[in-house]
């Protein structure tokens, strides 16, 4: 899937889905997430025949450790065409701030609990070929995205 065919499909898809879905526009500090907060869309690429082992690890495991180490899980999308559909996962996660994510994903990455949960998932063979990753910031434009939560 082309990345730009991929972005300009996010305010459409935004607009399908509850504003409830989305997290808070504000961070701790009550600023704006356009001014502070970023959004990271992540690509994930499956080894061949490994999407559903890599959806299931992400339903069952990496979404709720995403969360224990500041991730705010936004969305998460399979294509529906080919050869996409076969093994590509996509989703969007929020931080507060670029310097947030680096620190979430090195306590993800540090985590006994995930690196358990790779060897097991992993036992037979990797589930991920490739991963394209974007850092992106609402526009002053965007349709303003309300919270879901408010951990």
């Amino acid at each position: 899937m082309k990345r730009r065919t991929l972005l300009q499909a996010i305010p459409v898809a935004s607009t399908l889905f509850s504003t409830s879905l989305w997290p808070s526009q504000k961070n701790d500090s009550g600023t704006s997430a356009g001014s502070t907060g970023v959004y990271e869309l992540r690509i994930y690429h499956a080894a061949p025949g490994k999407l559903q082992d890599l959806l299931a690890r992400f339903r069952d495991h990496t979404m709720a450790l995403f969360e224990q180490h500041g991730m705010k899980n936004v969305a998460y999308w399979t294509p529906l065409d080919e050869p996409e559909k076969s093994n590509v996962l996509i989703y969007i996660l929020y931080h507060p701030s670029r310097e947030a994510a680096a620190a979430n994903w090195q306590s993800f990455r540090d985590d006994p609990k995930w690196k358990s949960v790779v060897e097991k998932s992993e036992a037979n063979g990797k589930l991920v070929d490739k991963v394209d990753v974007t850092f992106m910031a609402l526009t002053d434009f965007s349709p303003r995205i309300s919270s879901h939560t408010t951990k």
